[in-house]
C-alpha cells in the first residue's frame, strides 16, 4: 500500500515523464543514428569492394583475352601473372577475389587455400549474371560458419564484349563489429542520460512539489481549524501566487467562520434566553433545532428525531394547512394531569415556514407561547366584570324594589316604612363598602397608595385591634389572646393598612368561629430571616381544601349566600395580601375543616429610614 501511494506521488510522476521523455527521445535518436551509421558503412565497405572490383576488371580485362585466341604455355604465363598480381595487389582482409574466365572458370584467386578451385566453374547466379554483362550483382550472404559477407560480381569486358568477370566476397564481421560497439557506446550514452535526467528530475520534481507539500499541510491545519499557519511563498511564479492566494483564503476563511461564530452565538443566546419556546423542523418534518424553554413548555427532556407533527399532537393534514399560510396560530392545551403539582397549560402556536427559492417550503419554524397566565387573567378580569355587576346589582335590586313600594303607599304606613327606609340605608352602605373596597384595590393595584411607614409598637397595635372587637367578642363568648414575642417591640410599618389587615383578618375569624370559640393574635421574629410574622388563628368551622388556592381571588366566597348575608364583599382578603405585598411581605391561609383557620403574614423588620434591621 505504501509502495502504490509512493508513485502516485506527483514527484514520482514527474520524475518518471521526464525519464520516459529522455528515453523515448533516445530511442529514436539511436534507431536512426545507428540505422544511419549502419548504411552508410554498408554503402561504403560495398563501394570500396566495387571500386577494387572495376579496378581488377580493368586490369584483368587484357589478361583474359589471350585465353580466348591461344592456348598452350602463352596461356598458362598469363595466368600465373594474373594470380601473382590478384594475391598481392588486390589482397582484401578477410575477403575472396577470383578472376573468372567467358566461361565462368577460376582463372585466379586471392586464397592460397582456394588455389584448386583454378579451373572450376563458379556457378553462383551473380557471376552469371556478370558473364551477362549485367553490371549491379551485389548480395549479402551467409556462409556455412554463420559470417555475414558482401559477395560482389562484375562484368570483365574488353572492346565492349565480356571477356570474364571478377568474383569478390568480403566478410562484413569487422563492419558489424564497429555497428554494435556503436550501439554499445549509445546504450552506455543513454543509461548516463537516463540517470543524469533522474537527478535533476528529483530536483526539479522537489522545487514543484515542495511548495505543494506546504500548501498541503496548511489545508490540512485550515481543515482542523488552526488559522494561525501560512503557507511558504518561495517565489513569484504559479505556485508562488497560488500560496499568497491560499493565504489570503485562509485569512477570509478565518474572519468568515469567526463572523459566522459570532452570529451562531448570538443565534444560540437569543434563543436561550427567549421568553417563548422556538422549535425548527426539516423540510421532513424532523426536529433540528429547538431552545430550553420549548423544552420546558412541552416538557420533554429532548426533541432528537422527534417528529413536530407527532410532538405538537397534530395530524399531517392540519400540520399543512398552518404551513400552507404565513403566521397561522393555534391555541394547543396541555394537559399535565400526569404530572403531580402541574396544572394545566395553554400553548399558543404560531407556525410559519421556511421558503427557499425554486424550492418551495424547506423547513418549518414554530413558536410556542404559554399563554396560560394571560387566559387566567382574562378569565379574573371577565369573572371581576361579572362579579362587580352581580354585587351591585343586588343591593341596587333591593333598594329599587324597596322604593316602588315606598312609592306605592307604603309610606303612609310609619312601621313599614321604617323598615323599608332600613332595608335601604343597609344596602346603600353595603354598595359603599363595596366600591370604597374597589377603590381600595385600584389604588394598591396602580400604586396610588404609598406607604406611610412609622414606628409602631406592636404589642400595643394587636391589643388595639383586639379592644376594638371586644363587644363582637363578646356577643358569641369568643375568647381573644395576645401573644408577642419577648424582645419584639417596634416595627417601621404603615399602621393604617396594617391595621386594616388585622381588622379584615379577625373580622373574618369572628364570623366563622362559633359561639365559645377562641381566637389566637400572635406576632413573632422568624429566625435568620429579619422577617416578622404575625397570625391570627381561630377556632371556627374551617375552609375546604378545593377552595385553599382560589382564598385570595377577589369575590370569591366559600358560602356566598352566608358570607352576602353577613355584610362580606368578598374583598377582604384580596385587599389584605395586596397591602402585605406592597410592604413586601407574604401571607398564608391554612386551615382544617371544621377545626379552624390560620392566616399569617410576613413584614420586613426596618429600622428607620427603610433599612433592614
Amino acid at each position: 500500500m505504501k509502495a502504490r501511494s509512493f508513485f502516485r506521488t506527483i514527484q514520482v510522476k514527474l520524475v518518471i515523464i521526464y525519464l520516459l521523455l529522455i528515453l523515448v527521445a533516445m530511442q529514436l535518436i539511436g534507431v536512426y543514428f545507428i540505422s544511419t551509421v549502419k548504411n552508410s558503412l554498408i554503402t561504403s565497405f560495398t563501394n570500396n569492394l566495387k571500386e577494387q572490383a572495376d579496378i581488377l576488371s580493368k586490369f584483368a580485362a587484357p589478361s583474359l583475352l589471350p585465353n580466348m585466341e591461344s592456348e598452350g604455355d602463352s596461356t598458362d604465363n598469363t595466368t600465373e601473372d594474373l594470380n601473382l598480381v590478384v594475391r598481392n595487389l588486390f589482397s582484401i582482409s578477410g575477403a575472396e577475389v577470383q578472376v573468372l574466365d567467358a566461361n565462368g572458370k577460376v582463372v585466379a584467386t586471392s586464397l592460397q587455400v582456394h588455389q584448386s578451385y583454378i579451373g572450376q566453374k563458379n556457378k553462383s547466379l551473380a557471376v552469371s549474371r556478370a558473364l551477362q554483362n549485367i553490371p549491379d550483382n551485389e548480395e549479402e550472404i551467409i556462409d556455412e560458419d554463420n559470417t555475414r559477407k558482401k559477395m560482389i560480381a562484375l562484368p570483365v569486358t574488353y572492346n565492349d564484349k565480356v571477356v570474364g568477370a571478377v568474383y569478390v566476397v568480403a566478410s562484413m564481421t569487422e563492419l558489424y563489429e564497429t555497428v554494435n560497439r556503436v550501439n554499445q557506446i549509445f546504450f552506455s550514452g543513454t543509461l548516463i542520460a537516463l540517470g543524469l535526467t533522474g537527478v535533476l528530475g528529483i530536483l526539479l520534481a522537489h522545487t514543484i512539489t515542495n511548495p505543494i507539500q506546504g500548501l498541503t499541510r496548511q489545508a490540512e491545519a485550515v481543515a482542523d481549524g488552526r488559522f494561525d499557519l501560512k503557507a511558504p511563498v518561495l517565489g513569484d511564479d504559479e505556485i508562488g501566487r497560488l500560496s499568497m492566494a491560499f493565504n489570503d483564503m485562509t485569512i477570509r476563511l478565518k474572519e468568515a467562520l469567526s463572523a459566522n461564530e459570532e452570529e451562531n452565538e448570538k443565534l444560540v443566546s437569543v434563543l436561550s434566553n427567549m421568553s417563548d419556546g422556538v422549535v425548527a423542523a426539516d423540510e421532513r418534518g424532523r426536529i433540528i433545532v429547538w431552545n430550553r424553554r420549548a423544552l420546558e413548555l412541552l416538557d420533554v427532556e429532548t426533541f432528537q428525531g422527534v417528529e413536530l407533527a407527532d410532538l405538537l399532537g397534530l395530524s399531517p393534514e392540519k400540520l399543512a394547512e398552518l404551513q400552507s399560510g404565513r403566521g397561522r396560530t393555534l391555541l394547543i392545551n396541555r394537559d399535565h394531569a400526569e404530572t403531580e403539582g402541574h396544572d394545566d397549560s395553554l400553548l399558543k402556536l404560531t407556525v410559519t415556514p421556511i421558503h427557499r427559492r425554486d424550492k418551495g417550503i424547506t423547513g418549518t419554524i414554530a413558536v410556542l407561547q404559554d399563554v396560560t397566565e394571560q387566559e387566567k387573567l382574562e378569565q379574573s378580569r371577565r369573572q371581576f366584570v361579572a362579579n362587580v355587576s352581580h354585587e351591585l346589582r343586588t343591593p341596587l335590586t333591593t333598594i329599587k324594589s324597596y322604593a316602588e313600594a315606598l312609592g306605592d303607599g307604603a309610606l303612609e304606613e310609619r312601621e313599614l316604612s321604617e323598615r323599608f327606609v332600613g332595608v335601604i340605608s343597609n344596602e346603600t352602605e353595603r354598595m359603599i363598602r363595596l366600591v370604597t373596597d374597589l377603590l381600595h384595590l385600584s389604588r394598591l393595584d396602580s400604586n396610588q397608595a404609598p406607604l406611610r411607614r412609622r414606628q409602631t409598637n406592636i404589642h400595643e397595635m394587636l391589643d388595639e385591634v383586639a379592644d376594638r372587637f371586644s363587644f363582637q367578642l363578646l356577643q358569641k363568648s369568643i375568647t381573644a389572646n395576645v401573644y408577642v414575642e419577648r424582645g419584639l417591640k417596634k416595627a417601621w410599618l404603615d399602621r393604617d393598612q396594617i391595621d386594616q389587615v388585622l381588622d379584615n383578618l379577625i373580622s373574618n375569624a369572628i364570623k366563622y368561629t362559633l359561639d365559645g370559640g377562641s381566637i389566637q393574635i400572635a406576632a413573632r421574629k422568624v429566625e435568620d430571616t429579619g422577617l416578622l410574622e404575625i397570625s391570627v388563628k381561630d377556632t371556627g368551622i374551617g375552609i375546604p381544601k378545593k377552595d385553599l388556592t382560589r382564598i385570595f381571588d377577589r369575590f370569591y366566597r366559600v358560602d356566598k349566600a352566608r358570607s352576602r348575608n353577613m355584610g362580606g364583599t368578598g374583598l377582604g382578603l384580596s385587599i389584605a395580601r395586596e397591602i402585605v405585598k406592597a410592604h413586601g411581605g407574604t401571607i398564608l391561609l391554612a386551615s382544617e375543616l371544621n377545626e379552624g383557620t390560620t392566616v399569617s403574614f410576613t413584614l420586613p423588620l426596618l429600622q428607620e429610614g427603610g433599612e433592614t434591621e
